[in-house]
């Protein structure tokens, strides 16, 4: 049952990405670095964590601006 909910976590986690992709696409932002970690995929639980990578100052202002709208 552990590698089946872990299947469902990661199919859920990649949904996540997926979703938060296009919404940050929609505010003009891109974060190439975008995914699933690695580290935490290699786990079984809990779900894999998204990492959101390194991004330029400009990109962390306008990540900013659209979380304060």
């Amino acid at each position: 049952m552990t590698a089946q909910h872990s299947a469902v976590c990661v199919g859920e986690a990649e949904d996540v990405v997926k979703e938060l992709r296009a919404a940050l696409a929609k505010a003009g932002i891109s974060l190439p670095s975008l995914g699933l970690d690695p580290v935490s995929l290699a786990r079984e639980a809990p779900c894999p964590l998204v990492e959101l990578g390194r991004c330029s100052v400009e990109t962390a202002r306008r990540i900013t601006a659209a979380v304060l709208r």
